[in-house]
Order: structure tokens, then C-alpha cells, then sequence
């Protein structure tokens, strides 16, 4: 599966920034490449969708934080084998904004899901997960967890 079969589009992170009510972040991540390649990946052995609590979301950084221009790599892996289940390529600041959001949008409710990863395959949602946790990595694979979304009494 190449990065480029993928496409990010973030909602409900600008309320951070407006004063607007807050919303729930989202992230849509929608595959334009093979069905079954995909599909393959968001299993288990029995066939079973992955659930949230079977998945980790993280941001790798490529380049330094306080260049202007970093980007960096979005990935869902699967928490038991760490398998990755898709990679793709984004802007730091753009994920940083997010991840911003995520945690204010936190602060407002108990429900326990501070951002929605909705996977979709051609337009068609496969996977919706609720998620509390963002893990940010600098270019050399050190956590940074003052920019990661990790819930207050999970230990690392």
C-alpha cells in the first residue's frame, strides 16, 4: 500500500481557535488504492473488524519541530502486533492542530473519546474508531509528550 493512496481531511478544529461551542475532532483518512488490500489490514484472523481499543494512532516527525515546513508520517498500527495498518504523509503543523484540538475537546466531556478516526475506501466508511490517545515521535523516534494526546494516569 503506498502513502499516496491515501487522503487526510481534519473537521472540528477550529473551534479551538474561533470560541466557537466545541466538537468533537475528527480525522477522515479515505483509500483510493485496493479494496482488499485495506480491508486485509483492518481484520483479524477470524475476519473481525479491528476495535478502537485494538488500534494506535501516531505521528512520526521527518524533520525537525521548529522547522517551518515539517512534516511527518500519520500511521494506524495495530496495538497487539504493531503491525501498521496504513501510513501516510502530512504537515506537522496540521497534525499539531489537531492534536490541539483533541485535547481541549477533552477537557469539555467524560465520555472518553476525544477524537473520531473514520477510515473510508473510496468514500465508503469501514471503520469508525473513538480514540484518546496520539502519540508524537521527533525524526529520531523519541516520544514528545508535550505534543502527544495521552489521558491523564496512562503510564508509557
Amino acid at each position: 500500500m503506498r502513502r499516496d493512496h491515501f487522503e487526510l481531511e481534519a473537521h472540528n478544529i477550529d473551534w479551538v481557535e474561533t470560541g466557537d461551542s466545541p466538537a468533537e475532532p475528527q480525522v477522515v483518512i479515505d483509500f483510493n488504492g485496493p479494496r482488499e488490500t485495506l480491508t486485509d489490514r483492518l481484520t483479524d484472523a477470524q475476519g473481525n473488524l479491528l476495535e478502537a481499543s485494538e488500534t494506535d494512532v501516531a505521528f512520526r516527525l521527518q524533520d525537525p519541530l521548529d522547522d517551518p515546513d515539517a512534516a511527518g508520517v500519520v500511521s494506524v498500527t495495530d496495538r497487539v502486533t504493531g503491525d501498521f495498518l496504513l501510513e501516510l504523509n502530512e504537515e506537522a503543523e496540521d497534525v499539531l492542530r489537531f492534536v490541539r484540538a483533541a485535547r481541549e475537546y477533552g477537557k469539555t466531556t467524560d465520555d472518553g473519546g476525544r477524537y473520531r478516526v473514520v477510515i473510508r475506501i473510496d468514500g465508503e466508511t469501514v471503520a469508525t474508531y473513538s480514540k484518546s490517545t496520539f502519540l508524537v515521535y521527533d525524526a529520531n523516534g523519541s516520544l514528545l509528550r508535550s505534543k502527544s494526546l495521552i489521558p491523564s494516569g496512562v503510564e508509557l
